[in-house]
């Protein structure tokens, strides 16, 4: 499995001059750090499913997302996983930073949810650009508190709420169509497919969605949202 930077086998075909509009905290660098950044990105370009970094793995760079998803879980010694958080065009992957930071190795997994291009900041052009270019610290601080508040968050909703609680809201934010398999939302919510195969039966027979394969059709939005936010 490839860590940061790519290694050869994963790296893509990619313009030679990186396009970095998408990321405003790399704007308005100084001449010098411009140059060196321009100069040191990787290119890499790799099919979806592809496992970029997993447990126990060193992290050597970051990864500039141009086009994509990456998806971020932890895995449970029996199988079991939970979606932690999403990484998209334009986003940082706060794991990583928290690694390349720290100089540790991975604690989760990030997967290629779809084919991704992006380009890779090895680590000390990284801890460069935190020192002596404020706007990019500032937005890595910013994201650090943006994704804790989201993962704290997601410790609520898990610790606190049931799991059926917690599947009608999942409904309701992908109302009035999920196009999603069990295992899929299974995954999202940290449970296992048969539970919410289950569940997604008895919301069936109490007529507040219909299943197809790999669809789910809300049929009483108001039921799903009086079961979401019982206490």
């Amino acid at each position: 499995m490839p860590a940061w930077p790519p290694s050869n086998d994963i790296r893509g075909t990619m313009p030679d001059t990186p396009d970095l509009s998408r990321f405003p905290a790399l704007a308005a660098m100084p001449d010098h750090l411009a140059r060196e950044v321009m100069g040191r990105l990787l290119p890499l370009s790799v099919t979806a499913g592809t496992t970029l970094f997993d447990v126990g793995m060193t992290c050597q760079g970051l990864p500039l997302i141009l086009e994509g998803r990456i998806k971020v879980s932890k895995r449970a010694e029996n199988g079991r996983e939970i979606r932690l958080y999403n990484v998209h065009p334009g986003e940082l992957c706060i794991v990583t930073v928290g690694c390349l930071l720290g100089g540790a190795s991975y604690a989760a997994t990030g997967t290629a949810e779809t084919a991704l291009q992006a380009w890779a900041m090895p680590r000390p052009l990284f801890m460069r650009l935190l020192n002596e270019h404020p706007p990019f610290r500032a937005w890595i601080f910013r994201l650090f508190t943006e994704r804790i508040s989201g993962l704290m968050q997601l410790v609520e909703e898990v610790a606190f709420h049931k799991l059926d609680q917690r599947l009608a809201a999942w409904l309701l934010e992908h109302a009035p169509r999920a196009e999603a398999s069990h295992q899929t939302i299974a995954d999202e919510l940290g449970s296992v497919r048969e539970i919410i195969s289950r569940l997604l039966r008895q919301f069936e027979d109490q007529a507040l969605v219909r299943l197809g394969r790999e669809r789910i059709e809300v049929l009483d939005a108001a039921g799903l949202r009086r079961l979401a936010e019982q206490v």
